[in-house]
């Protein structure tokens, strides 16, 4: 029994083949283009067209998508990826692939439920995920069960408003942490305050993150601001939720401690209650396969 796991972000799409005892096998990935739909067609056929099992040992398609997006009709609008608007993920996906049942998240979603089984977190009974890319997501698994709302965007932690005053969101609201915290909002604010990257790289987060790193003052700046706005979004989902767990993914967890030093400073900082103050804030363990072995796990047998 083998599950197609599919993993659609803002920059990149990823599948893989994975077994319930975690295996992966036959990842691929693909750049979005400028035609998303195309790139997830070819994706699809590759894995489809090279695995040895054939699509007969297939248990189902899981797939963790960049959102908002409306698991009830199995449509996706991605913030990231204008091209889609309301488009029908799973029905796309079902046409390429046909008789095979396809189960819909969000990516953070899938990454959180990925941590949870995979990532060395199953004994949290309250696990938020965080995506920090080119948007910032989020996923809940309470129990061990992933909480994903009526419509499927339970968790969406990007979407919460940290600052009233902010900047327009591209989802229409004001002051959401994406505005703030993620990637290319981090890189605009160290621009707009002096920064350039070094000379032959290109201004993005991973150059940011080296100065960072070594000891350049705006850069350093950057990172706590999106840290602080993190910790203010962080605690109030654990305020609802009493969390265990909080596990930081996407691009710009890459970041390493240059992120989490200034971000677990930040937690500490601003947590009052208690049972706030034991919120344990971790990287994830599993890279860029965490959102493939959560959209697994929506289709197999899996147990922490």
């Amino acid at each position: 029994m083998t599950a197609l796991a599919i993993d659609i972000g803002g920059t990149k799409f990823a599948a893989a083949l994975v077994r319930p005892d975690g295996t992966v096998a036959r990842r691929a990935e693909l750049p979005v283009g400028p035609d998303p739909e195309a790139t997830l067609a070819s994706l699809v056929r590759h894995i489809r067209d090279t695995t040895d099992e054939g699509v007969g040992d297939l248990a189902g398609v899981g797939i963790g998508s960049a959102g908002p997006l409306d698991a009830v009709a199995g449509t996706v609008s991605p913030v990231n990826i204008p091209a889609w608007r309301e488009f029908p993920l799973v029905g796309a996906v079902s046409e390429l692939l046909p008789g095979l049942p396809v189960t819909l998240a969000g990516d953070a979603q899938c990454m959180a439920l990925g941590e949870w089984w995979r990532g060395g977190h199953s004994r949290s009974r309250a696990l938020l995920g965080i995506v920090v890319s080119t948007g910032v997501g989020g996923g809940l698994v309470l129990d061990g069960v992933p909480y994903v709302g009526p419509t499927g965007n339970a968790g969406h932690i990007g979407h919460i408003s940290v600052d009233r005053d902010g900047e327009l969101c591209p989802c229409g609201a004001i002051g959401c942490l994406e505005t703030i915290s993620s990637g290319p909002s981090t890189v605009r604010w160290a621009l707009a305050n002096g920064w350039s990257a070094p000379p032959g790289t290109h201004p993005d987060a991973r150059a940011l993150s080296a100065d960072a790193a070594n000891g350049v003052p705006v850069a350093q700046l950057a990172f706590q601001r999106a840290a602080d706005a993190l910790a203010v979004a962080i605690l109030s989902t654990a305020a609802l939720f009493d969390l265990d767990d909080v596990v930081i993914g996407g691009g710009v967890s890459g970041a390493g401690e240059t992120l989490l030093v200034p971000l677990r400073q930040a937690v500490a900082k601003r947590a009052g209650l208690g049972f706030l103050r034991g919120l344990r804030v971790e990287r994830t363990s599993l890279e860029r396969d965490a959102g493939l072995y959560g959209a697994a796990a929506l289709v197999l047998p899996v147990a922490g």
